[in-house]
């Protein structure tokens, strides 16, 4: 799982795998560290709807280039 946290970056697709966005998948946006020391990011969707969800929830599937 700790692989799969460091393959997260900028244009890295990926799915949300728990929480409230559960299922949902996209491009990885913005990574950023919150106050309370948790990594969240912001996905963007295929159909241009951006969320933020908090990085633990999310499953790197590939990168694109």
């Amino acid at each position: 799982m700790d692989d799969e946290k460091s393959q997260l970056k900028n244009g890295v697709f990926c799915q949300v795998i728990g929480g409230t966005h559960k299922g949902k998948s996209g491009t990885v946006q913005d990574l950023h560290l919150s106050k309370t020391g948790h990594r969240t990011i912001t996905v963007l969707q295929e159909n241009g709807i951006r969320f933020k969800t908090l990085a633990k929830n999310v499953s790197a599937v590939y990168s694109e280039k």
